[in-house]
């Protein structure tokens, strides 16, 4: 019913910056609660940040905040994650999710959609 697609990804230094895309479809994009999961080789998938659906609230992983911002753009069917000052330890791929029910939640059981994913490096 919904279809996520990731862009963004690349290779960076230490310290530089990136900006994911997520975008969706569906007519009830805004009903969505979105949100960016990494998972890196061998790891758990892990919740990053989140947007509500309804009041905007946010919600980091701790090791991200105050570099990582999300923010959404109903006009557009997208969602997105400004990276900043990043890190070798954020290398992953970075997948965005959407969840029509409840509040926002750091479960991965809470989403119902999920993308292909963007590969972020970073190098040292």
């Amino acid at each position: 019913q919904v279809q996520l697609v990731e862009s963004g990804g690349g290779l960076v230094q230490t310290g530089s910056s990136l900006r994911l895309s997520c975008a969706a479809s569906g007519r009830t994009f805004s009903s969505y609660n979105l949100a960016w999961f990494r998972q890196a080789p061998g790891k758990e998938r892990e919740f990053d940040a989140g947007i509500s659906r309804t009041s905007g609230s946010t919600y980091y992983l701790d090791s991200v905040k105050g570099r990582f911002t999300v923010s959404r753009d109903n006009a557009k069917n997208t969602v997105y994650l400004q990276m900043n000052s990043l890190k070798p330890e954020d290398t992953a791929v970075y997948v965005c999710a959407a969840g029509p029910r409840g509040v926002l939640s750091r479960s991965r059981l809470s989403y119902d959609y999920w993308g292909q994913g963007t590969q972020v490096t970073i190098s040292s």
